[in-house]
């Protein structure tokens, strides 16, 4: 079913996270100690002062501006630009979704038929974001473009060049300064070592709040990169296992909104981060899944519905409003058909899972917490 969203519903902004995983070695550990088991992800902290999200331990991510679909990328991108896709192999094949796809965003390139495609618009975005709120380059050296069907391996980050903070802060304050970076290191931005992975679109939380449709890649990378805090709009970050991240929000030593709770319970699945990787490249074809979140207010809680659920439905008048019922949440709790997230307050999350992808993606287990933690 495909919905589209009507005028003068909520702002939406287009905008790109990256997820990145690493292996290699854990922090402090000398040359020579036997590498870490599994991997960990980057998690940054977002500065109290920001308006949206304020304190939370998100992934690396931003909102799409209009040059990262600048035509100009096309002479950084040479010759890759000429293959289909950049090289990015053939298009996932297209999917009726609810709601449909909203208007792009005024910060978007403007109806300019040279401008990139989106698929490598918010790649870029979201390594261009990933420089400027972590430090870490995920760049390639230009050269030929990657040869058709190859597999690639998991990438590196690119040591940082002299003067980055000087680049970080030109970036920051004009994002057209990011592809002046790459000509000035002769690279590209290393688009092919990201994934898609899901898509999620901001639930009705109040009316006037912020929206964003924003599209998760995941990369994986050999081994974890020096990462430094931007001290604007990140203030502190560390690279944690999903089962350390899980931990750590349990503790209430770090704050995870549901999106990336969910993500890190997803990771949970993959043992290593060879496994990890694999699964990208097998499941290229299928796209990514994008969500709309519909929050139900109950007598005595706050549930999120995801598609599937038995109680989720796909009607636009739950883009501005909340579903609710007199009923307390242990009382819906007994049906058949869950996809769901129980908030039992802000540190304590319940995840029940018990409907299958229909695009062979993998979705969480069920992660229930005991009464002890409450």
């Amino acid at each position: 079913m495909s919905n589209p969203l009507r005028p003068g519903s909520s702002s939406w902004r287009r905008a790109a996270t990256l997820v990145l995983a690493a292996g290699g070695m854990r922090p402090g550990l000398v040359a020579g100690s036997p590498p870490a088991a599994g991997f960990r992800l980057l998690l940054l902290r977002r500065s109290p002062r920001q308006g949206f999200l304020p304190g939370a331990y998100v992934f690396p991510g931003g909102v799409l501006d209009a040059a990262d679909s600048s035509a100009d990328w096309r002479s950084v991108f040479e010759p890759h630009y000429r293959t289909p896709r950049f090289g990015l192999g053939p298009a996932p094949p297209p999917r009726a979704v609810f709601p449909a796809l909203p208007l792009p965003s005024p910060d978007a390139a403007d109806g300019d038929p040279e401008a990139l495609p989106d698929d490598v618009a918010f790649r870029i975005c979201a390594i261009r974001e990933a420089f400027e709120e972590a430090g870490v380059l995920l760049l390639r050296p230009r050269g030929p473009p990657l040869a058709p069907g190859s597999r690639p391996e998991p990438s590196r980050a690119l040591e940082p060049p002299p003067g980055l903070d000087i680049w970080r802060d030109r970036v920051r304050r004009d994002p057209r300064h990011f592809l002046n970076l790459c000509m000035h290191l002769d690279c590209t931005p290393d688009i092919w070592a990201l994934h898609d992975w899901s898509a999620w679109l901001t639930p009705f939380m109040r009316r006037g709040g912020r929206r964003f449709d924003t599209a998760f890649f995941l990369c994986c990378l050999l081994e974890a990169p020096s990462a430094c805090p931007d001290l604007t709009e990140v203030v502190d970050c560390q690279w944690s296992s999903p089962s350390e991240a899980t931990e750590n929000f349990m503790s209430k030593e770090i704050w995870l909104a549901p999106p990336q709770f969910y993500e890190i319970r997803r990771l949970e699945n993959f043992a290593s981060l060879s496994d990890l990787h694999k699964f990208c490249l097998d499941h290229a074809k299928e796209g990514r899944e994008r969500w709309l979140p519909i929050t139900l207010l109950t007598a005595d809680g706050v549930l999120q519905l995801f598609p599937g659920d038995e109680l989720y439905l796909e009607d636009l008048d739950y883009l501005e409003k909340h579903l609710s019922t007199e009923k307390k949440t242990e009382e819906i709790m007994k049906g058949k058909k869950f996809h769901r997230l129980v908030i039992h307050n802000s540190h304590h999350y319940s995840l029940y899972v018990t409907v299958q992808s229909k695009t062979k993606q993998v979705y969480p287990k069920s992660y229930v917490i005991g009464k002890s933690h409450l």
